[in-house]
This record gives structure tokens, sequence and C-alpha cells, in this order.
């Protein structure tokens, strides 16, 4: 996929999902800003990819650092024509162990942040009469968890497939393109712990049609998808690459 001359802000693309968003951003032509508060582990990235590479930090659970951090982008760049929402946490707790605190910064980080990268980049979007959004969600959001991610994780990104098609309608006639993925069972840190519970490993993967978890680069080609102009009137969808647990029409 193309991306010529584009320049592409990534949250969380220090590692993981994110990091192939990355890769596959410069591999097709374009610049890749990582947003991310792993600060070491994301100069690494940009020290292992070059120059088309660039890092800030962020801290998805502060508003008003995420809008000084996009502002400073938007200073140092003419042009910002991609974002991608990749960073999140999970919480595991079950419904009735889950307080107050947890539940707060699972919402905060994983809706309210992406709400807030979204919000503050959106007027730069108009002004430049388009831009594309691709929220990373999770099928957590659409069957109410019970793969890794439980009740405040699921909540959570139930809210960021809600926001995707707002977003869709409220930006499409400036032609700002907003869509979302919905991985299952990747590997990546945020699964380690699933992966050291052998018996909770298998039974996740024994819910998934294709008898596997995926990985990272699979769930990148369909970000990369949305986000390239081969998805050019693609808008407000919530995509599941999930190995087939989910099946909805």
């Amino acid at each position: 996929m193309k991306f010529t001359d584009e320049i592409a802000i990534v949250t969380g693309g220090a590692q993981g999902i994110g990091k192939e968003v990355v890769k596959g951003i410069i591999s097709g032509g374009g610049q890749a800003i990582i947003v991310d508060i792993n600060e070491a582990v994301a100069k690494q990235t940009v020290a292992e990819l070059g120059d088309q590479v660039s890092f800030y930090k962020m801290d998805l659970s502060n508003p008003e650092n995420i809008r000084e951090v996009i502002s400073a982008i938007l200073k140092n760049h003419k042009k910002i024509d991609i974002l991608v929402n990749c960073a999140g946490i999970v919480s595991t707790k079950k419904f009735e162990d889950l307080g107050d605190a947890e539940w707060q910064k699972v919402i905060q980080i994983n809706l309210t942040g992406t709400f807030t990268t979204i919000h503050a980049l959106f007027p730069h979007f108009k002004e430049n009469q388009g831009g594309k959004i691709v929220n990373v969600s999770s099928v957590a959001g659409k069957i109410g968890g019970g793969l890794l991610g439980t009740a405040a994780y699921a909540s959570s990104k139930a809210g960021v497939n809600g926001l995707t098609k707002a977003v869709a309608k409220e930006g499409g006639k400036y032609n700002i393109h907003c869509n979302a993925v919905c991985p299952s069972y990747t590997n990546t840190t945020m699964t380690t712990a699933l992966s050291e519970d052998a018996d909770k490993k298998k039974k996740v993967i024994s819910m998934i049609p294709l008898g596997r978890r995926a990985e990272p680069v699979e769930i990148a080609q369909m970000i990369l998808f949305f986000a390239s102009n081969l998805a050019s009137f693609v808008n407000g969808e919530i995509g599941d690459v999930d190995g087939g647990i989910v099946l909805d029409g």
C-alpha cells in the first residue's frame, strides 16, 4: 500500500501492532510519527527503522498532555494525513472484582485518550480537506470481553466503536474518514499474561475458527488498508481481524 509523501501519527507505535503499522507506512513511502509513553522502546524503534520515523512522548491518560503533543507535532509538520490510534491497556478483572480506579483508568486511556487525539487533530484535517483516522478496537467491544479483556476493557472498546461511527458521520462531509479494526487474540506484549497460562491460552485458541492467534503484522494489514487510498469509499467501518470469532453481518 502506497503512502508516498504522507505523514502518519501512530499512537503506541513503539512495539506490537503499532510498530508493524509504522513499518508499513514507511515501506509505502510515507513518514511515521510514533507517539508513545514508553520512551526507551520508542527510541529503539526509531533507531531501527531510520530517518522516516520520529518520536514524541505522550501520556494518553492526560488530555492536556495529548493536546500539547499534537500541537507540537503540527508546529513541526505542515500537514498530517493519517492518525492511527493503536495505544491502549487491558483489564482482566472480573466485573465483581473491578474497582472504580481500574475502571476509570481503562476508560481514560482507551476511550477518552482516543477521543482526545482525534479531537485535537480534527480541525487540522478539516482545514486540509481530509484525513484518515483508524482506531484499534477489539472484538471484546462486540462480544463483551471473554477472551483476554473483561468488563472495563470491553466497555472501553465498545465506546471506541461508537466514537468511530460518530466521527465518520460528522467528518465525512470534510473528507475525513474514520474506521476501526477489531483484533482478537494477538501475539503482543499485552497478551503475555495469557500466553503464560497454558489452559487459558488453549481455551481462547479453541474459540478461534482458524485455530491460532494472530501476529501483529496481520492486524496491521487491515489498519494500513483503512489508512490508505485503497479505502477511498470506506467510512465508519468496524472491521474484524479475529480469525472468525465474531462472524457478524
